[in-house]
């Protein structure tokens, strides 16, 4: 009896339609013939699912009582005795009830494929255990209920269930998915666009990953070595050079062509570990592919094109970036270079481009020009010495041995012919050995008298002496050139340097600090300080440093730039040669520049903040020569007439009066009240208490400057503790809502609601009002701004500027949405204490369907939870709703 097959239906977020597409597969296949039962499929009161169900046999589920209360499980002993060809099982991560067969449906379905039954099941994104930390990190809501993601990769068959994030609301607004009474919530927390949106894509790289391992293990199983084009894969071949900077970033410019395209960069490394690769330059290369979202691999291999190919074979790759070589024309005489290999055992399959990098030297230090060891390095010098002595000596031998002797013309120029050669390897001393070796060999071998070391015929004393002094001026020209190209070579990286210094710096691209890190990494040094004082006496101080232990005196330092008479730059490392200081020194005046510049911009913004400082003085002048006149002109009217002594006021006409007067008292104590807390904002002074409070004990004192009755508050119990400052927290709620209840018409109630996701607790004030364009939103918060046509003596516009600041100077924010049917939402968001109040054990799936001891699977109400506002269908109305059913079910 073989093992059964696996079909999972994977879905992006609740809602989308895996149970519909299980149902529909399963009447596709008994319409075919096949034996299908249904072991478990749940369809939450949704009317199309539930018509999917007719015309399927249904195994009799498994009743059991847990805690005083029956629930149902899936009967696995029913389904194997039954043993039909194909099992469709709902909701492959819901935890059984405690006392079932297993503990997890995952375990169930296990069993079936044991037992040669094949299965097909749902599973969503969420519910993947390697992706509970993700999930939570977007949604706020932790996955209790979790499979493994072996059993989902072992499916046999996987097939995404996707829909767009806002066809997926629209179903949930006509009511499609839960029931109308957790419409609200659903909308306004899990179901949120953002939340969908990145669920999506979660699903869709899982799948689309899957999908790249079931092609390789085909293409393995097949022994197919040929590129398939499927998705764009882009190895990126590196030296260790600078120039790898420039491929990687050019490979992502190719990548970001197509969607889907993966960046892999390869370095190949020889097998004996030998390495002309800098390690750090391989670091920040690593770190480069890394950000761009690629990945970096490490190869060994003596051939390195064919280990490149072998690589990019083995990651089906589509494209190879390459850099043109660095090495000289003349190399290739010994065979062409790694490039034209690659491009030419590629196949036409893979596409190989070979990228030009004309700042090779970005970013390395300065050549030295001091000496030949240091200009050529080891392996020319050693080179250049084994062709000016050691080759000689063997053409010697070799012209020896030759029957038809050449003359002594021709052997003069094979001699000559090395001494060139080890002018233009190892330059001019083992040249002008070449020529002196060259010399005796000729005297000692091929001058008569033969093996003796002199000549008797003075031509050819005189040939022997023009052939070393053409050989040592050939070798002294050749030198020179050399060195001729190494300065221009050193000459045009100083200009590159000082150029790009010079147009980062005048664009006001570069920052101090990252122009000290230019320093450092240009000159190769540990670190590097910019110092300064104020005379003579004083002690130094650092403007700015970046590498460790910085110096804190430029008598310390091993190099020092000296900028002005109060100032230095101080680098610690290593001693640089004279030569390098020209460019040190147009490094020091820019860091000067760039200090200054930064001053002078941090002096701007201080004058901007005093011209708004200004501003808001000359603003505050217009709004109490006009705003505050008003309470004060009735005030004094209603005293003057009440101390009139020529009218006989009446008691009605004396508590109408005074009423007045304290109306006047009132709004005076408010504008006067809201023009201090903003000069406490502008000024920096508020400093919050923050302390653990219940939402419910602040956000009812908040209300007593409304109108009795013009506000529904709704501000569950459940909720947890949030860290405010009672009192700020307070003012804040008030002139939000005071704001509402003045622009909402007077049949229509504010609503005050709260509720809570993730670690953010959420309070939204609501009203019926005319709204804000969504333009004018931002400016509603600027101080004595009043949106519309707002009449003087409706307040001077700091009530919002002052709740936003009070909420920013808790760690909250407030922001303006639009209420849907018109009007305006405000959203205060608090932050919540974590574990300030003990919640029932529920789990949120999106799906809704509780179990006991947190076992939740995918329907029903979850209960101790808040119902927050949703803006999209009539908050105020369904509040009321909300509230009705509460009271009729009692107390919980």
């Amino acid at each position: 009896m073989g093992r059964g097959k696996l079909r999972i239906y994977l879905g992006s977020a609740p809602g989308v339609g895996k149970t519909y597409a299980m149902l529909s597969e399963g009447h596709r296949r008994v319409e075919r013939g096949t034996d299908c039962v249904v072991g478990f499929v749940e369809h939450h009161g949704r009317p199309r699912t539930e018509v999917m169900l007719h015309g399927l046999e249904q195994v009799e589920r498994k009743e059991l009582v847990y805690r005083g209360a029956a629930f149902t499980e899936m009967d696995v002993d029913s389904l194997l005795a039954r043993k039909p060809a194909i099992a469709l099982v709902d909701e492959l991560a819901h935890t059984n009830v405690p006392g079932s067969r297993n503990a997890k449906r995952w375990q169930d379905v296990e069993e079936l494929l044991r037992a040669g039954i094949d299965v097909i099941s749902t599973v969503n994104i969420q519910h993947l255990e390697s992706l509970g930390d993700v999930v939570e990190s977007i949604t706020g809501v932790r996955q209790r209920e979790t499979v493994p993601d072996e059993v989902v990769r072992r499916a046999d068959q996987i097939e995404l269930v996707d829909m767009s994030p806002q066809a997926l609301r629209r179903r949930m607004a006509h009511g499609n998915i839960y029931k109308s009474d957790k419409v609200d919530a659903a909308l306004s927390n899990y179901f949120r666009p953002g939340n969908l949106t990145a669920l999506r894509e979660l699903a869709l790289l899982w799948v689309a990953d899957r999908a790249d391992e079931y092609l390789q293990q085909y293409r393995g199983e097949h022994n197919i070595r040929s590129t398939w084009q499927a998705r764009e894969r882009i190895v990126v071949g590196l030296t260790g050079g600078p120039e790898g900077r420039t491929l990687i970033r050019r490979a992502s410019r190719v990548a970001a062509k197509g969607s889907g395209s993966e960046i892999l960069a390869v370095y190949i490394a020889r097998s004996d570990g030998l390495t002309a690769a800098s390690p750090k330059e391989l670091a920040v290369q690593r770190t480069l592919v890394e950000d761009l979202g690629g990945t970096f691999h490490h190869v060994i291999g003596d051939n390195v094109p064919e280990a490149l190919l072998e690589f990019a074979r083995g990651v089906n790759a589509t494209q190879i970036v390459l850099g043109s070589s660095r090495h000289r024309s003349w190399r290739y005489v010994f065979g062409p270079g790694v490039g034209a290999t690659v491009a030419r055992d590629s196949g036409p399959d893979l596409d190989v481009h070979i990228v030009t990098h004309e700042e090779v030297a970005k970013g390395r230090g300065l050549r030295p020009v001091a000496r030949s060891a240091a200009r050529l390095g080891r392996t020319r010098l050693l080179a250049g010495w084994a062709v000016g002595v050691a080759l000689p000596l063997a053409l010697a031998t070799l012209l020896t041995h030759i029957d038809n002797d050449p003359g002594l013309a021709n052997e003069m120029l094979l001699f000559l012919a090395l001494t060139v050669g080890a002018a233009l390897l190892g330059g001019l001393w083992p040249a002008l050995a070449s020529a002196a070796v060259g010399s005796l060999l000729l005297n000692y071998y091929f001058a008569p008298p033969l093996h003796r070391f002199t000549i008797s015929d003075p031509k050819n004393i005189v040939a022997i002496a023009v052939f070393f002094g053409v050989a040592g001026s050939v070798a002294s020209v050749v030198d020179a050139a050399a060195r001729r190209t190494h300065q221009a070579a050193r000459l045009r990286a100083e200009s590159e340097i000082l150029s790009f210094l010079a147009g980062s710096v005048l664009r006001g691209e570069t920052t101090l600090d990252a122009l000290l890190e230019r320093v450092r990494e240009t000159f190769a040094m540990e670190s590097v300080a910019l110092l300064e004082r104020e005379s003579d006496v004083e002690p130094w101080r650092p403007a700015g440093s970046v590498g460790p232990n910085p110096v804190a005196r430029p008598e310390d330092a091993d190099v020092d730039m000296p900028i002005g008479d109060h100032m230095a730059l101080a680098l610690s490392g290593r001693v640089l040669p004279a030569e390098d200081r020209r460019v040190l020194g147009a490094f020091a005046a820019q860091a000067a520049v760039v200090l200054d510049r930064q001053r002078l911009v941090g002096e701007a913004e201080e004058a901007r903040r005093m011209a708004e400082g200004n501003r808001i003085r000359t603003a505050l002048l217009a709004a109490v020569s006009h705003d505050l006149r008003t309470p004060l002109a009735s005030i004094k009217a209603s005293v003057s007439s009440l101390r009139s002594d020529d009218v006989e006021w009446s008691e009605e006409d004396r508590a109408e009066l005074l009423e007045g007067i304290e109306d006047g008292a009132d709004r005076l104590d408010h504008l006067v009240g809201n023009l201090l807390d903003m000069s406490r904002l502008q000024t920096g002074t508020v400093t919050p208490l923050i302390r653990e409070i219940d939402l419910d004990e602040v956000v009812p004192m908040a209300l007593g400057g409304v109108p009795e009755g013009s506000v529904l508050l709704d501000v569950p119990e459940t909720l947890p503790m949030v860290a405010v400052d009672p009192g700020l927290l307070e003012r804040t709620v008030a002139n939000v809502v005071e704001n509402a209840v003045k622009y909402s018409p007077p049949e229509e109630q504010v609503l005050v609601a709260a509720s809570f996701l993730g670690d953010r607790v959420e309070v939204r004030v609501v009203d019926r009002g005319p709204g804000v364009p969504d333009e004018a939103k931002d400016r509603i918060f600027a101080p004595f701004q009043r949106h519309g046509d707002a009449p003087r003596g409706a307040g001077v516009g700091l009530g919002l500027a002052v709740a936003r600041g009070f909420a920013e100077a808790m760690d909250g924010t407030l922001e303006a949405e639009d209420t849907p049917g018109g009007g305006l939402t405000m959203v205060l968001t608090l932050r919540a204490v974590t574990g300030g109040r003990p919640q029932l054990p529920v789990s949120v799936d999106g799906e809704g369907r509780s179990a006991p001891g947190g076992a939740a699977g995918a329907g029903g109400p979850e209960p101790g939870g808040a119902d927050p506002v949703d803006p999209d269908l009539d908050p105020i109305r369904r509040t009321q709703q909300v509230r009705q059913t509460r009271q009729k079910a009692g107390p919980q």
